[in-house]
């Protein structure tokens, strides 16, 4: 089961729509509710309910619903560059036996905000966030030392052009 993460416009909050999640509850009023709070994961019940014709009790007992089934999360976006890690980098790993532990093994790094299995020339994807080169270096060299990781290559992120995630409700 994978997460789609959702950001408003300004960066500062996040709702997380984890995908395989039970699509029984996300009617249309469902995902209205999601969308607004895809644009400001700080909206008042009561605005969201007026945007969606319900009252702000029927709001608060449809986002506890979402929340506990694991449909989305609400958390707050940091930007990386502003906490001291401007530099950012995938890392593209080649591995040899079970996937599905080198992946969970990857997952445990402070420094991996994510990890995606793939198709394709690489096993896995792992994106980082490092405080300088030689964090990165330091990151790329514990990561060749995880048993069934066979190779690395670093793709370092020069400048960010796109990054959203206001989809997945339409």
């Amino acid at each position: 089961m994978g997460n789609r993460q959702l950001e408003n416009g300004n960066g500062t909050r996040r709702v997380t729509v984890r995908e395989g999640a039970s699509h029984a509850l996300l009617d249309d009023v469902a995902k209205q509710i999601i969308e607004q709070l895809q644009e400001d994961g700080r909206r008042p019940y009561a605005t969201i309910g007026k945007a969606v014709g319900l009252s702000e009790a029927a709001v608060r007992q449809r986002v506890q619903r979402l929340l506990d089934a694991g449909v989305m999360q609400i958390v707050a976006v940091t930007d990386p560059l502003q906490l001291g890690f401007p530099r950012q980098a995938m890392i593209g790993l080649r591995t040899d036996g079970d996937l599905e532990t080198v992946a969970d093994r990857l997952a445990e790094f402070e420094e991996i905000d994510y990890v995606v299995i793939t198709a394709g020339s690489f096993d896995l994807l792992a994106e980082v966030v490092c405080r300088n080169d030689a964090h990165l270096l330091e990151i790329l060299q514990k990561l060749r030392g995880v048993a069934g990781v066979v190779s690395t290559e670093a793709f370092v992120y020069l400048k960010l052009r796109k990054q959203t995630y206001s989809w997945g409700t339409a």
